[in-house]
Order: structure tokens, then C-alpha cells, then sequence
């Protein structure tokens, strides 16, 4: 008896990257890489004795946690008119936002 099996495509166009390729990839260091994965704070894979080793959907999804997108359509007030429309620069500035 022969099994056959439907097997989606899709789940055989991944790439695996390991944590120097994919840096080089996003243009990142590898050290942000590796530590946001041992954080929990990106997705990945563990092969092995815990080889990180990330896909190519990983990269995508780690690209949409990093991407800050605008919370409202600029202001047309006055430079300093309004206190919530100066312009924020770094992850202090966003987690003053958020908090």
C-alpha cells in the first residue's frame, strides 16, 4: 500500500538562514539577531543543541515586529504649538508614547 500525501507547495519554498546570513540579508549585526531571538523577541528555529537558524518567513515577520508606522496623519499646527506633534526619534521616545 502506498501512501500519497498533499503536501502545500508553499511549505517547500522556504529558505534557512543561519543568524550571519540572514544579518547580512536585513542589513543588521547578527549579535541583534541572535539576542532578540534568545529574548523571545523574534521569531526563529532551533536545530540541534539550540543552532538558531532562521526562515525566510522569520525574516519577513521580523521586518513587520520592526516596522513603525505613523499613528495619525501629521499636523498642520506649528512647529512646538502642541506638545503630542513634536517629532520623537529612538525607542525611549516610542516607549514614552506607548507608556
Amino acid at each position: 500500500m502506498t501512501n500519497t500525501y498533499d503536501i502545500d507547495r508553499t511549505d517547500m519554498d522556504l529558505e534557512f538562514f543561519e543568524p550571519a546570513e540572514a544579518a547580512a540579508l536585513m542589513r543588521c549585526s547578527e549579535g541583534w539577531l541572535r539576542d532578540g531571538a534568545a529574548a523571545g523577541r523574534f521569531p526563529h528555529a532551533c536545530w540541534g543543541k539550540g543552532k538558531i537558524v532562521f526562515t525566510s518567513e522569520h525574516i519577513a515577520e521580523i521586518a513587520r515586529l520592526n516596522e513603525i508606522l505613523p499613528a495619525s496623519p501629521p499636523s498642520t499646527a506649528a512647529h512646538g504649538a502642541n506638545p503630542t506633534s513634536a517629532r520623537l526619534i529612538g525607542t525611549r521616545a516610542h516607549n514614552r508614547l506607548v507608556s
